[in-house]
């Protein structure tokens, strides 16, 4: 009997762990379409920074009410820095700039190829060399990302800016992830505050120095988008993907992120009348399939 109650209980916990990964890649894939929206009205790096400055004030608060300290422990302070800057500042900041030049299907596609360049930048930088399947799944997510930015080469010139942002968002998200394997040692929802703090203090420090924004043109629609951006994407969905990662192993969790570029194309499609197409549609299939393909090998390793 202690035996079925712990099975109940942990299957419970399962069933709500997938139901926060669910909620994360809802609230993350109708991101993209808010983030487009608010770029219209203000430009890419002061509208990331000033959502998330937002969101890390929200965390902050929300640390304190918890119990949760929120004065980093002494000697920390450069590890920070660095990591907002990977994973904040290069990963919000670089994808917001990404669409400028593309659609959210590209952008969103482009940059959730990271788990595959997290493998072949562990061969360089950690000595360990791929598995015959990582080369695998490198090759059919460039497949795929090949079928949905090319076409005419004037197009593939015009969009060249925007590859170039969102693979750079992917690579040195990849990067932070290969180096820096060992956790900052505070609780979650600080840890959050700060860097989404931190990262969106970056952004907001260069946009104003060199994007020159007019805060009086920000519509309704661009501040119920900035509402939203702050208090789904970088708030409330990184509190779900903690929880989600409390219930759920965390190669099958990153598995339904998967989920995330599906729901931006789809509900960029809908909302911005950005095209869906059977070639957008192939090219996510065949990209995704790549990704999960790597996930799959990853998280078989990391049990074995």
């Amino acid at each position: 009997m202690v035996s079925a109650a712990l099975q109940q209980r942990a299957s419970g916990a399962s069933g709500v762990g997938w139901l926060l990964v669910i909620v994360t890649a809802v609230g993350w894939g109708f991101g993209w379409p808010a983030m487009k929206i608010l770029i219209h009205d203000w430009p890419a790096l002061f509208a990331r920074g000033s959502a998330g400055m937002l969101a890390a004030l929200g965390l902050a608060v929300l640390a304190a009410v918890r119990g949760e300290s929120l004065v980093p422990p002494r000697g920390l302070a450069r590890r920070l820095l660095l990591t907002a800057a990977i994973n904040v500042f290069a990963w919000m900041g670089f994808t917001a700039l990404s669409l400028r030049w593309l659609h959210v299907s590209e952008a969103a596609l482009l940059t959730y190829t990271l788990p595959i360049w997290t493998t072949m930048l562990a061969w360089p930088v950690l000595g360990e060399r791929p598995a015959p399947q990582s080369v695998v799944a490198l090759c059919v997510g460039m497949a795929g990302m090949l079928l949905l930015v090319g076409g005419d080469i004037a197009s593939l010139v015009h969009k060249l800016p925007g590859i170039a942002f969102a693979l750079s968002a992917a690579l040195l998200f990849a990067l932070g992830a290969v180096t820096s394997r060992r956790p900052i040692a505070m609780p979650p929802i600080a840890l959050s505050a700060w860097l989404i703090g931190l990262g969106s203090l970056m952004m907001i420090g260069i946009g104003l120095a060199t994007e020159h924004p007019d805060p009086s043109r920000l519509t309704p629609a661009g501040a119920g988008a900035l509402v939203y951006m702050a208090l789904g994407p970088m708030a409330l969905c990184y509190l779900a993907w903690f929880g989600a990662l409390r219930r759920v192993p965390p190669g099958s969790a990153s598995a339904g992120l998967l989920l995330v570029p599906v729901i931006g194309t789809v509900s960029a499609a809908f909302m911005l009348g950005e095209p869906l197409g059977a070639r957008v549609v192939t090219a996510l299939a065949v990209t995704l399939s790549g990704v999960a393909l790597e996930l799959h090998r990853s998280t078989k390793a990391a049990r074995a």
